[in-house]
């Protein structure tokens, strides 16, 4: 268990400030805990960097990177990490580098990690791979993959893999999506990616692997702005079970469900834009 933890949003769609901050479609946020320093993912790669120098986060001292999930707006930074402190673990599911695309009414376009492997590792990547719920540091979890369970969070059919046929293309489960639990004194901290396997199955997941353990904040991406009327009331239904302290959505939420979500969690709501601090313990 940490005593106290920090989270400041280094990429996202929206800035909050300072003046300077570049938004861009992506998300990366930099956890200070009293034991070490983690890069969650790395953005889309136009703004880590310039907002990290901005809000005095220094790259070249973090102790590991955390990736989400192999899209682009999640690991196109990783280079510039990577180039700033040196060799560096960085803990991912080893699907992150499947090809991957988003395709809808006869458009596709590639959204996967844009660089090979072997490229990253020879920047000094050390690719630690996990596939299930497992503690990366006294205290800080990350959930690997996440059962799907609900019969609500469906995954979102505009995600294809290719499939062995020329040109099939077949659903993309995002096995990979996965979310960093930090255990602190308030109770769990949950930082999501973009909760591709279903907010209401990642709380379950932290739940059933940490019992008795209240949560406290969950912050990131929650897909919800990709979701139907139906998927969404029912999520919104099911967090009352969680009594969850304070949500702070961003990336992948949308406006609208942003909004929908303050109204429904009035205080207890933030938007996690560039360049805001959150701070437990």
């Amino acid at each position: 268990m940490t005593r106290e933890c920090k989270i400041t949003v280094l990429c996202e769609n929206s800035v909050a400030g300072p003046f300077g901050l570049t938004g861009e479609h992506g998300w990366a946020a930099y956890v200070e805990t009293d034991g070490c320093r983690i890069l969650f993912d790395t953005g889309q790669g136009q703004g880590l960097v310039p907002n990290s120098l901005i809000l005095k986060k220094d790259l070249g001292k973090i102790d590991s990177i955390v990736l989400s999930h192999g899209h682009y707006d999640h690991t196109s930074g990783l280079p510039q990490a990577v180039q700033l402190r040196g060799e560096v673990p960085v803990y991912a599911h080893p699907d992150i580098f499947l090809d991957r695309y988003w395709s809808r009414g006869g458009q596709k376009r590639h959204i996967g990690i844009r660089f090979k492997k072997s490229w990253l590792e020879s920047l000094g990547c050390r690719f630690e791979f996990r596939t299930g719920f497992a503690e990366i540091y006294p205290g800080i979890h990350i959930t690997g993959e996440v059962p799907r369970t609900t019969d609500f969070e469906p995954p979102d059919p505009n995600m294809k893999i290719p499939g062995e046929k020329p040109g099939e293309m077949l659903q993309d489960q995002l096995r990979d999506d996965l979310s960093m639990v930090i255990d602190t004194r308030e109770g769990l901290v949950i930082l999501l990616g973009c909760a591709h396997a279903g907010l209401v199955n990642i709380l379950n997941w932290c739940s059933e692997n940490l019992p008795g353990r209240p949560f406290h904040t969950v912050i990131g991406g929650t897909h919800l702005g990709f979701a139907g009327a139906d998927q969404f009331e029912k999520t919104l239904a099911a967090l009352d079970q969680f009594d969850i302290k304070r949500l702070g959505a961003s990336h992948c939420t949308g406006l609208e469900n942003s909004s929908r979500l303050y109204c429904a969690l009035g205080k207890r709501f933030f938007h996690a834009s560039a360049g805001i601090t959150v701070t437990i313990g």
